[in-house]
């Protein structure tokens, strides 16, 4: 009878039989109970009442029994640790036994024993394990080390063994040095110092290379992983590695060939293109690739993936391959399109025939998601390949008239794409497309169309009728249509002004007024500024002349492509993300490809440099990414920025039509117009009118510090991947500057920085590239100072003084957002005449004044308990104070008063955007609290400028 028996009964009482028969003196009947118990505990029972009797059970010569009483050990010594340490001197007495397969059973258990009183114990044992005469009992110790690392890495160091690991990669056996590749690999992975601990040398590699023949299918994945992260000295060993590692093309396993497809891709890169060596190394790399597609589905998925990669690193290499990328009938979906993708990525004039006829086929196939994907890959041939195109054109006229509506639909969508790769070209089948106006129900359709009939309005007599046939139903729209919609108006009427004006009217009032959309609102806004103020200029802006689409539109970027060629047959390879992307906790060195070879030395490097320049440089296909994934504004970065040279603010003016739309005339400088020429004066004699102030108020002249406020943490260490940001702003002899500390609390150097900021309220913007002096070292720190400008590009945030910020280093692209305190924007030109500040402050609306409480302010001295002479001139004295602080950050005190005891100080501030701020702060003797009372006539500063009041106050 077979052992299922032992999974069909169940009884009452069966714990206590099992217990009587594990301690019988027969030793068949006590290995009966023992297959009992670890069946029961199989499927699910709980058996660890028994715990102590199954552990006597090891004192046995039986393999079979040995083997489960350490199942059962594995099983439940985590939940009985205390318990678990009666078995230890078994494990030792086993790790010496004559018996190599009881030795190796031993020291494989107790590595998987996770309980840390065991670890002590499991060290000795493993050290004369590691360096047992059999090969076996290494190659399984070999093992135990990784193990015992997950559990105690500070041991395993301690104790040597991971310098007795690199000495087995020198062993005989090659199953030993396949283990503690294997090993050592997975250390190094999990270890948080970033260095290698294998020092793959020549000699190294010579011993390696010699294993690879003779261990089994995942040893030699291991070991080809190892060897795909050396880095020859030259071209000559490269070939010679590439030689010695070509046979494992031609292995069964798919994951061996295609480990050595890494590694021959990686050495190739050291290689002349053009060489005999590479060429036929091409030739050879073929056929396993080709092979692997004739398993099962999901290893041919896998394979596919990386195919797909190796395709976009060397398209030559499967040229002559492409048929056996069509698609089978019997294909899961999965498998179809990415076949699909690969045959674009082959597709050239030799072969576009053939693809078209297969693509065609697949256009009539019943699987909705294949049939899409096979139209746009005939409109991705046509721009691909031009002699094609107006074949591709021909096939696609032909897929509209089936009529059936999702290919319909599919097939517009890909004809903008040409009609924008081939101006001027293939317009003549507009008229057919406009057939299919009413069957489009689909957003990217209809919003194609639309861009369509914009785009060549002057060739479609009927075009405002098709396209007020759309503004019907303008609100239950697609963002992507209303905006497409919108701009084909704008266009039809730049090129047909006389009858379509009350078309462009109507669709800019319901962008502009009956939408809630902030995208369409605003593109509606700058429509009609343009067209009210300047219809030449709108004709340069909306009819430019459009930039040709790329040929490929979804290349992965080369240096993500180059690091997961590194990692063919690994995850990363099948989801075409780098390993850091889904692998938490796992930091790992980053993995890249060696620069390619321009040549050796002598006369072979003269040659190609000679063809470079002979031959015009191919303009390789621009990479445009998904649009998934972009941040906006802040991902168009700069590595190294060309210095911003700040230009001269220009002068605002009250007249101009809000682009924004949301009240904000006054805060990029409107409505302040009667102000700005009376106060030029006070600008260009600022000293003079601070001097005239100091005389009239008795005030000291430059007495107080500059207020800075104290700096805070913008980017915390486990954000920013180990680095940290702490800063502040500066404003300093009327230069804005963004203070900043680096913290490095990752484990490697931190270099190659550069910043963007944002759009934001003020047009803050770098005034020069971000200089970080050297790479900042592990737990070292760093300070720098950028300077800033106010003369970017203007966008309302929320809050007013929102800075978004993107820093980029040598890990990765880093986002925060920060306050920016508003006295940075306090100009130095802010003093007013006394008659045009009370001019002004009855001129502005009372209900543009907003009243704040400034709590706990510092007095200095106690006025309450002096006498009334000298109180009052500690009050004045305590004024000229807080005028001296305020004076410092650019609030200028323009007189002050008392009024029934109170004490009135009024100030006046100019923003770098053009906005007057008017203040009066109340000052009552022996109170800490300041009422501050402010007037402007854009209100949103007010909190801003509170905030400010309250950090120079309490500075």
């Amino acid at each position: 009878m077979t052992d299922s028996k032992y999974f069909t009964t169940t009884k009452k009482g069966e714990i206590f039989e099992l217990k009587s028969e594990l301690n019988s003196d027969k030793k068949e009947k006590k290995k009966e109970a023992v297959k009992k118990v670890i069946a029961s505990m199989t499927v699910g029972k709980d058996v660890s009442a028994l715990f102590p009797d199954v552990v006597n059970c090891m004192q046995t010569d039986n393999l079979e029994l040995k083997k489960l009483v350490y199942l059962y050990l594995m099983n439940y010594a985590k939940s009985q640790p205390d318990m678990a340490i009666m078995a230890v001197n078994t494990f030792v007495k086993d790790c010496e036994d004559p018996n190599p397969l009881i030795r190796a059973l031993a020291v494989r258990t107790m590595g998987c024993i996770r309980v840390d009183k065991i670890t002590e114990y499991l060290c000795e044992p493993l050290r004369k394990c590691l360096k047992d005469e059999d090969p076996y009992v290494r190659k399984t110790a070999a093992i135990c080390v990784a193990k015992l690392h997950d559990i105690n890495a500070s041991m395993v160091e301690d104790q040597g063994f991971l310098d007795q690991l690199k000495e087995l990669l020198s062993d005989s056996n090659p199953m030993v040095v396949a283990n503690a590749v294997a090993s050592l690999t997975e250390i190094n992975e999990a270890s948080s110092s970033g260095q290698p601990l294998m020092e793959l040398n020549a000699a190294t590699m010579n011993k390696l290379l010699t294993a690879l023949n003779e261990c089994t299918e995942w040893g030699q994945v291991f070991i080809l992983d190892a060897l795909s992260q050396y880095s020859p000295k030259d071209e000559r060993e490269a070939q010679s590695i590439c030689e010695r590692i070509t046979p494992r093309l031609a292995h069964a396993n798919a994951a061996v060939v295609l480990s050595a497809v890494k590694c021959l891709m990686k050495f190739m890169e050291l290689m002349l293109a053009d060489s005999e060596f590479v060429k036929n190394l091409t030739k050879k790399l073929a056929p396993p690739l080709v092979t692997l597609l004739s398993s099962e589905p999901e290893v041919q998925y896998v394979a596919l993936r990386n195919i797909n990669l190796i395709v976009q690193k060397r398209p030559e290499l499967l040229k002559h391959e492409m048929k056996v990328f069509f698609v089978k009938y019997n294909d899961p979906i999965y498998v179809k399109l990415e076949k699909l993708d690969i045959m674009i990525r082959l597709a050239s004039e030799a072969n576009i025939v053939q693809v078209l006829s297969e693509l065609k086929e697949y256009a009539t196939e019943v699987d909705v998601d294949f049939v899409r994907k096979a139209v746009r890959a005939i409109g991705r041939c046509a721009i691909k390949v031009e002699t094609s195109a107006e074949r591709c054109v021909s096939t696609l006229l032909d897929l509209i008239q089936t009529k059936v509506n999702y290919v319909v639909q599919e097939a517009i969508v890909v004809i903008k794409d040409i009609f924008r790769k081939y101006p001027n070209k293939y317009e003549s089948i507009i008229s057919t497309l406009c057939e299919n106006l009413d069957t489009l129900d689909e957003p990217e359709a209809r919003a194609s169309m639309i861009w369509i009939i914009g785009e060549y309005a002057e060739r479609i007599d009927n075009a405002d009728e098709l396209l007020e046939s759309f503004l019907e139903g303008f609100h239950d729209e697609n963002t992507q249509v209303q905006l497409q919609l919108l701009t084909a108006i704008v266009k039809l009427f730049l090129k047909r002004p006389t009858d379509t004006q009350e078309l462009v009217q109507q669709v800019l009032s319901l962008a502009t007024q009956d939408s809630d959309n902030p995208d369409l609102r605003d593109r509606g806004f700058i429509y009609w500024r343009l067209l009210s103020t300047d219809p030449g200029a709108a004709k340069e802006v909306v009819l430019a002349e459009k930039p040709l689409i790329a040929e490929e539109t979804d290349l992965i970027e080369p240096t993500l492509l180059d690091e997961l060629i590194c990692h063919i047959a690994s995850l990363a390879s099948v989801y075409h993300k780098p390993p850091s992307a889904f692998v938490e906790g796992r930091t790992g060195l980053r993995r890249a490809l060696p620069k390619s070879s321009g040549g050796s030395e002598g006369e072979s490097g003269g040659e190609q440099q000679q063809q470079q320049q002979q031959q015009p440089q191919q303009q390789q296909p621009t990479v445009i990414p998904n649009q998934d994934s972009l941040i906006p504004d802040l991902l168009n970065m700069d590595i190294n920025p060309a210095p911003v040279v700040p230009a001269a603010q220009p002068a605002f003016t009250g007249g101009t039509l809000d682009l924004l739309g949301g009240g904000l005339d006054s805060l990029l400088g409107g409505g302040g117009g009667d102000i700005a020429p009376a106060a030029a004066p006070a600008a260009a004699n600022n000293t003079t009118s601070a001097g005239l102030l100091g005389d009239i108020f008795g005030m000291a002249s430059g007495g107080a510090a500059i207020y800075t406020p104290p700096k805070q943490v913008w980017l915390p260490a486990n954000r920013g991947k180990g680095m940290e940001i702490h800063g502040t702003f500066a404003r300093r002899g009327g230069v804005i500057t963004m203070e900043m500390t680096l913290h490095n609390k990752a484990m490697q150097p931190i270099s190659q920085f550069a910043i963007q900021l944002n759009k934001n309220s003020f047009g803050i913007c770098p005034a020069s590239p971000l200089h970080v002096p050297a790479p900042v070292a592990p737990n070292q720190s760093i300070d720098v100072s950028l300077t800033l400008a106010t003369t970017g590009p203007v966008q309302r945030m929320d809050p007013l003084a929102n800075l978004q910020v993107a820093i980029k280093n040598s890990v990765d692209v880093f986002y925060f957002a920060t306050v920016m305190p508003m006295h940075i924007f306090f100009g130095e030109d802010g003093a007013m005449e006394k008659r045009v500040f009370l001019a002004t402050w009855k001129d502005i609306p009372s209900q543009n004044e907003v009243q704040f409480s400034i709590e706990n302010i510092n007095m200095n001295v106690d006025m309450t308990s002096r006498p009334p002479e000298a109180s009052n001139l500690d009050a004045n004295l305590h004024l000229d104070g807080i005028s001296n602080k305020l004076h410092s950050s650019n609030i200028f005190t323009i007189a002050k008063r008392n009024v029934e005891g109170q004490d009135m100080l009024y100030q006046s501030i100019k923003l770098t955007n053009g906005i007057w701020v008017l203040t009066e702060l109340k000052v009552q003797p022996g109170n800490t609290t300041i009422v501050l009372s402010l007037k402007s006539r854009a209100t949103d500063v007010a909190q801003g400028i509170f905030e400010a009041f309250d950090g120079i106050l309490h500075c």
